[in-house]
């Protein structure tokens, strides 16, 4: 890692030219959650567990991630759906995903975990509770044991049984302010809804003293639990072949960084301690590839200088096998980096730990139900009094 990634919060930008819009912004948000908070606007309970991921900010703080860190921890043992939005596709209402389904069709995250864990279920649908009425209603799949919702922190028409809220190390929600001067979607004070809050994107090595400082600024609840992470890169893997490349072969190459993704700066600065250079390009989040775009990433990789790779994102990678017009070149040194969720400071069981007991506790047809719970008293399975509200801090 290079020096100021040691540093939390040291990518926020605040435009203070900006502070009185959100100051407006702020009392329509707030205005909103005070109708939820009072009950004028409803927030729905369901029977199954259902576990949301989410944020409070703009630009990504690996949300896919760590839902594909859930799913990699549940899939062996219960029935595992995924409810996404399915930003920016041409669908409408909600889609079932299945083995013909494309980008389009549910829009580039539910694609790449759809790819990715075939035999899982995902759907899309904006409107969630809907999304979560079909998913348990038997009609397009039987037997549903936990529903993961992606992106769903600002959905407050569902109450999920574990909500949480991540937070990218490098842009600490303490630390910034509300659209449009800063990039906070939500008052910092929004935290308090979660049950678990996720530091995302930490240095690998991130000391204990470090932790200690951010649990102290985090301010959180009792009730709350605090967990780190990081990103943990596979190897490369081209696109259009089969072909697979350590990290380390990139010592004497030239990278082009092809991203259209909130936050790349991460994946910039770790390339760029293995490779010669880092050239990047960079396009919006969950851009759509034109041939005006096409067109530039053929002349920006061929004017760099040989030895060359291109490398970019499992998310970019869904909407470039789509696109025409790719150069045979371009193609051929096309690779993918993956990552990988893990859980610093030796908390990862603890984590773990806490997702398997709540989702056992109030599954109705998952074999996790018939495995005992080592840490729960004796005499307390009294199946009568659980409320119909599924809740984590209810277990």
């Amino acid at each position: 890692m290079i020096g100021k990634d040691r540093i939390e919060g040291d990518l926020i930008s605040i435009n203070k030219k900006l502070q009185p819009l959100s100051w407006l912004y702020g009392l329509g948000v707030g205005f909103r959650n005070l109708l939820f908070d009072i009950g004028i606007l409803k927030s729905r309970s369901f029977t199954v567990p259902v576990i949301s991921v989410g944020n409070i900010t703009v630009g990504g703080t690996g949300k896919t991630p760590h839902v594909e860190y859930l799913i990699r921890l549940l899939k062996n043992h219960c029935k595992v759906a995924v409810l996404s939005r399915g930003y920016k596709r041409k669908s409408h209402g909600f889609v079932m995903a299945n083995e013909s389904s494309t980008v389009n069709d549910i829009g580039d995250e539910p694609f790449q975990m759809k790819t990715k864990f075939p035999d899982i279920t995902v759907a899309v649908d904006r409107k969630r509770t809907r999304g979560i009425d079909k998913l348990t209603s038997g009609e397009y799949v039987k037997d549903i044991d936990v529903i993961l919702l992606d992106d769903a922190y600002q959905h407050r028409y569902v109450k999920p049984g574990i909500n949480i809220l991540l937070v990218d190390y490098h842009r600490l929600v303490i630390y910034d302010t509300l659209l449009p001067a800063g990039r906070l979607r939500e008052p910092v004070k929004s935290k308090d809804r979660a049950d678990i809050v996720i530091v995302t994107k930490c240095p690998k090595d991130l000391k204990p003293m470090e932790f200690r400082v951010i649990t102290k600024a985090m301010n959180l609840y009792p009730y709350q639990q605090l967990f780190f992470s990081t990103h943990e890169s596979e190897s490369l893997r081209q696109v259009f072949g089969e072909d697979q490349k350590p990290l380390i072969s990139l010592g004497d190459k030239h990278v082009m960084l092809l991203s259209g993704i909130a936050s790349p700066e991460q994946m910039q600065a770790e390339l760029q301690t293995y490779a010669k250079e880092v050239t990047p390009l960079a396009f919006s989040d969950h851009h759509a590839f034109s041939k005006k775009d096409v067109e530039l990433i053929n002349e920006t990789f061929a004017a760099l200088p040989s030895p060359k790779l291109i490398v970019t994102t499992e998310k970019d990678e869904t909407r470039l096998l789509q696109v025409e017009g790719l150069c045979d070149e371009v193609k051929s040194n096309l690779y993918v980096l993956p990552i990988r969720i893990l859980i610093l400071l030796n908390q990862e069981d603890s984590f773990n730990q806490t997702i398997i007991s709540y989702v056992r506790k109030n599954s109705r047809n998952s074999i996790l139900a018939k495995i005992p719970d080592d840490n729960k008293p004796k005499n307390s399975d009294r199946s009568g009094d659980r409320p119909r509200t599924i809740s984590f801090r209810n277990n």
